[in-house]
């Protein structure tokens, strides 16, 4: 099909309005330009994100049933009220621990709507069905609160079957590993501090650096990318010291571990900056997971009992503004940096698709993911995923019982941000009333 005859200026300007072209056949004669069988190469890229577009409930809980958002509605509404969710979560835990039949109805509520499975196998079942609307899933082994060295080793073991279950594999496009799941915070904080080790101390820190290069190792000797959470300020610098020192022998090429930066810590950007000009003069990417951070009551109580500066940006709008920041400088430096853009904030995550158009970047470049924690904020994961951007979702997996306290964090954290949970019933009201609608 024969478009027209065009200049050379003509025809980059038709390209450049298209969004690409794909089967182009180009014929030169007489300084005209003739085009053929032009096709647009993305249907995606004419889709613009908009802020109303999270807006999109059709989109957001497409992957849930009726039932599934009926059972989220309740769910919420707990959760937005401080003193029931205390409650709830608390009367749970004490249930479990004295062994009473609760763990179906756990399984069936709070657990299915925030994490994977018990284990890898019944996670596949949640990833395959994220995977079929674009989204992939970040396997998370969320068993918390465990400090013997047979646990870290219980952990390593699992994190090096996430490893391998991510080998190959499109749905699961990273690995992921808590830093006090493999190691004492109590030994890290001492390091940090440059309290002298004993013999034992010595030795556990000894086999806490190897359980990271084990799992670095097996990262790249398997081509999957593995994220690094963050932890508290007080031994948070031990954490960055052992994933820099990684990054010099795996991100050479590409990013393969990457470190966490709380922007909520005013410091946060400075750490990036100086982070990304190390690895330019050492000749390799960084990987750069931002997120919010979440351990802001315990940093602020911390701060003023030890009698510190507080190290949280003063106000919302403070933490806002280092987010954003810290987005621009990795888009602005994306050929020595990697970016995971962990943020459940709309403002946030519209404004890394403008960068990325500023920075004239695909929408599905590989060096840069959104992601969100299963089971919260599916209006942002879901509508990005549609419209042609990398999108995983965090999927957090394990034992009901030891993931108890990973579940009451989501619950205090939902209660603490404000309008977080309001948000999520506002928008699942709205998708159910839709449904509800179109059956008339």
């Amino acid at each position: 099909m024969q478009i027209q005859h065009l200049n050379a200026t003509m025809m980059v300007d038709f390209i450049e309005k298209n969004g690409g072209v794909q089967h182009q056949k180009i014929y030169v004669s007489n300084r005209k330009i003739i085009i053929f069988a032009i096709q647009i190469e993305d249907k995606n890229l004419m889709k613009k994100i908009t802020i109303e577009s999270f807006n999109n409930t059709t989109l957001a809980f497409a992957l849930r049933s009726d039932w599934e958002l009926k059972k989220a509605y309740l769910l919420f509404r707990v959760i937005n009220n401080n003193s029931v969710a205390s409650f709830a979560t608390g009367a749970a835990s004490l249930a479990l621990k004295l062994n009473m039949p609760i763990k179906g109805i756990i399984k069936k509520t709070v657990f299915s709507h925030f994490c994977g499975g018990e284990d890898i196998q019944e996670s596949e079942v949640t990833a395959e069905r994220l995977a079929n609307y674009k989204v992939g899933s970040i396997l998370d082994y969320s068993v918390e609160g465990k400090s013997s060295e047979e646990s870290f080793e219980y952990t390593l073991a699992e994190t090096l079957r996430t490893i391998q279950n991510a080998k190959g594999n499109s749905a699961v496009p990273y690995a992921v590993f808590k830093p006090t799941g493999v190691g004492s915070a109590e030994l890290m904080e001492k390091v940090q501090l440059g309290i002298e080790l004993s013999d034992q101390e010595t030795k556990d820190f000894s086999r806490l650096k190897e359980r990271y290069h084990i799992m670095a190792q097996a990262a790249y000797d398997n081509d999957v990318r593995i994220l690094i959470d963050a932890e508290d300020s007080w031994y948070q610098m031990t954490i960055d010291s052992l994933i820099y020192d990684l990054m010099t022998e795996f991100n050479k090429k590409r990013a393969i571990v990457f470190n966490t930066y709380q922007m909520y810590r005013w410091e946060s950007l400075d750490n990036i900056k100086h982070a990304e000009e190390e690895a330019a003069s050492k000749g390799y990417i960084l990987g750069a997971k931002l997120v919010r951070g979440a351990y802001m009551e315990n940093e602020r109580e911390r701060a003023e009992k030890k009698g510190y500066p507080d190290p949280i940006c003063k106000d919302k709008e403070a933490t806002d503004k280092s987010y954003n920041d810290g987005l621009k400088y990795c888009v602005e430096n994306i050929n020595t940096v990697e970016l995971f853009n962990g943020s459940h904030n709309e403002e946030s995550n519209l404004y890394l698709t403008q960068l990325m158009v500023d920075a004239g970047l695909e929408r599905n470049d590989e060096r840069i993911y959104f992601s969100q924690l299963y089971g919260m904020s599916d209006n942002i994961t879901y509508v990005l995923a549609d419209a042609g951007y990398n999108v995983a979702k965090y999927l957090p997996y394990g034992p009901v019982k030891q993931v108890m306290p990973y579940l009451i964090r989501r619950a205090e954290e939902n209660t603490s941000v404000e309008g977080q949970s309001s948000r999520e019933l506002i928008l699942i009201r709205e998708e159910l009333a839709r449904r509800r609608k179109e059956k008339k």
